[in-house]
């Protein structure tokens, strides 16, 4: 073998080599196959599966715009103070709110799996004072009003607490609240029953908020059933304050006697001996976690009236035994589908003051005015 077929060789060897890696470098991987986002209608409009897994997602929420005059709703109006000369003025208010929510929902050998969260962003003008029973956070600032896990029948985490949200809240109305019917926010361990022919019930064990938070071990119990047909619903729920061993309860019917139209009546009753006791070193001024009206019972009633598909008339009237009185009622009307606009009138007169003022209600004759834009999504 002479010099000359050696470098030949070796030039060809290299040609070999650089060929080769040349063609390594242009081979593209084939793309692993997408996997879509796939709708998921086990439980209801607007789920959708988790990618990679069996979890149903739904996000929605709402962004609200409320315009207010009057005293009912804010009962000392906005609060704000006149610049040129410095003296407390009321005028009207304003608030804008963006809730989130998120819910989920899965199967399991132990039944269905399920979470829901709502979280409230909410901007208001208001300065002046509010009632001490009102939390103003919720009209400022962040707050988290709905996170909870439920397995099956089995729910743990904040939510409100089933004195008002398994018997029914007080209809279809912005001001239901100037006749109070219970406490709302409270972390919860609850069970729910549902027999499938009509007959449901609840046991909530419940921490309170605020004042009303338990102060030992043993925790606030609520317990419920409800009967529902066609015709409508009987529920009751009772309720155990642990803090000042007092106990409240309701009775609601709902009944349906024409297609586009829907009626309530609530009666509510509750011991309040250790809520007037001023021997407490947290005197409760007659009211509790769950008898928030003034003296022993109160009612409410009202319904829903369906003008047409876009438009519906809503009503409430609310009394107590301490001659506390409030009216209200709207008309809310869909624009498009998910932007509703509702006007409402309130009137409230303001009772035996001295068992305590829920509202912050300056005067004994209240009227006020709301208007509210709303686009749910």
């Amino acid at each position: 073998m002479n010099i000359k077929s050696l470098l030949l060789g070796s030039a060809a060897a290299l040609v070999a080599v650089s060929g080769a890696r040349a063609a390594d470098a242009v081979v593209v991987a084939e793309p692993e196959p997408a996997e879509y986002v796939r709708i998921c209608d086990v439980y209801g409009a607007g789920y959708f599966y988790i990618p990679g897994t069996e979890t149903c997602l739904r996000i929605g929420g709402y962004i609200r715009y409320d315009i207010g005059v009057g005293d009912v709703g804010t009962f000392t109006g906005a609060g704000t103070v006149d610049v040129e000369d410095g003296d407390e003025q009321d005028t009207y208010w304003k608030r804008a709110r963006f809730a989130l929510k998120t819910w989920t929902g899965q199967e399991t050998e132990l039944g269905t799996l399920k979470t829901y969260t709502e979280t409230r962003f909410n901007f208001r003008n208001t300065q002046g004072d509010t009632s001490p029973y009102l939390n103003e956070a919720y009209d400022r600032g962040v707050s988290l009003n709905f996170a909870w896990i439920q397995l099956g029948g089995l729910r743990v985490g904040k939510d409100e607490s089933a004195f008002d949200t398994f018997i029914g809240y007080a209809g279809n109305v912005m001001n239901d609240t100037l006749v109070p019917y219970g406490g709302f926010d409270t972390n919860v361990v609850q069970y729910y029953f549902d027999a499938g022919n009509g007959f449901s019930a609840v046991v909530s064990l419940e921490q309170g908020y605020g004042d009303f938070t338990i102060d030992s071990y043993v925790p606030h119990v609520v317990g419920g059933v409800k009967w529902t047909q066609g015709w409508g619903a009987i529920t009751g729920v009772i309720a155990y304050d642990s803090n000042y061993e007092e106990v409240a309860g309701k009775v609601r019917l709902d009944v349906t006697p024409m297609e586009n139209l829907s009626l309530f009546i609530m009666a509510g009753y509750g011991t309040d001996d250790n809520y007037t006791d001023g021997g407490f070193a947290l005197p409760a001024a007659g009211r509790g976690m769950y008898k928030l009206w003034s003296g022993n019972w109160a009612l409410w009633g009202g319904g829903t009236y369906t003008i047409n598909e876009k438009t519906s008339f809503n009503t409430q009237i609310s009394y107590d035994e301490g001659e506390n009185l409030g009216v209200v009622a709207n008309i809310a009307y869909d624009i498009v589908p998910g932007l509703t606009i509702t006007a409402e009138a309130s009137y409230f007169h303001l009772g035996d003051e001295s068992v305590s003022n829920w509202t912050g209600a300056d005067d004994d004759d209240n009227f006020g005015g709301q208007l509210r834009f709303q686009r749910s999504f």
